[in-house]
């Protein structure tokens, strides 16, 4: 874990977070931005369709200060927002899509989607109760020849810090279903982790938002530790 903390701490004088895209429409990587601005964050994606991507607005800030007392890691107090075509989705190697409703790419956002993944990004989708028949489908369209497949209990994504022996843990009650991490995986690497039936930005969210018990919530910050520290493990392997 060592090795890996120091390792994550190189990334902030990487040239790129992301590896610079291919030729294509807005997909230009810009240069990075200074030492002192280049802190840890996760950028949350701003989508079209009319879902609410902008659900559970305490949930990210409050993951970042766990994420920053619990690694000592330079992260940022606030999340970054960001749409496909922004030159800024290449300064993130984390981005996370959440919401109640629709999702829908367009064609131009579909294949930056998928460059930016192929390219070194990661992309969490979290149910938030009501998007994944959307976000299956989109998922379709960015990657036609790969499927969501539920990922063990024993994948590394459940032990990077903390130790999830059931895999990810249940944190809000919708329909009874129980709690499935389902990825996308491309020559080995994550690109894409859906949390599904678990709602882990409720448990992130403010304590009197959804008053669940503290072990419930301690449970969601360690899920969400795990994933910003695996994600970005792969970025700089």
């Amino acid at each position: 874990m060592i090795a890996l903390i120091l390792s994550l701490v190189l990334l902030l004088v990487a040239p790129a977070a992301v590896g610079r895209a291919g030729p294509g429409p807005s997909t230009q990587a810009p240069q990075p931005p200074p030492a002192a601005e280049r802190l840890l964050t996760i950028a949350q994606l701003q989508y079209g369709g009319g879902g609410d991507w902008y659900a559970n607005p305490s949930s990210l800030p409050n993951l970042l200060r766990e994420i920053r007392k619990r690694t000592g890691l330079p992260v940022a107090e606030r999340p970054a927002h960001v749409k496909l075509t922004d030159a800024a989705l290449w300064s993130y190697p984390y981005i996370y899509i959440t919401g109640h409703g629709n999702i829908r790419f367009t064609d131009e956002e579909v294949v930056l989607l998928r460059r930016y993944l192929l390219s070194g990004g990661f992309l969490h989708a979290d149910d938030n109760y009501g998007l994944d028949e959307s976000f299956r489908r989109e998922m379709r369209r960015v990657f036609p020849d790969k499927e969501l497949v539920e990922l063990p209990a024993d994948h590394p994504v459940y032990s990077t810090l903390y130790k999830f022996p059931q895999g990810l843990p249940k944190i809000h009650e919708h329909d009874g279903k129980p709690a499935q991490g389902f990825g996308i995986i491309h020559e080995g690497r994550l690109l894409v982790y859906y949390s599904y039936q678990s709602d882990l930005g409720d448990g992130w969210e403010d304590a009197e938002v959804h008053d669940n018990p503290p072990e419930i919530r301690e449970a969601a910050f360690r899920m969400g530790v795990n994933l910003f520290l695996y994600a970005l493990s792969q970025v700089v392997s």
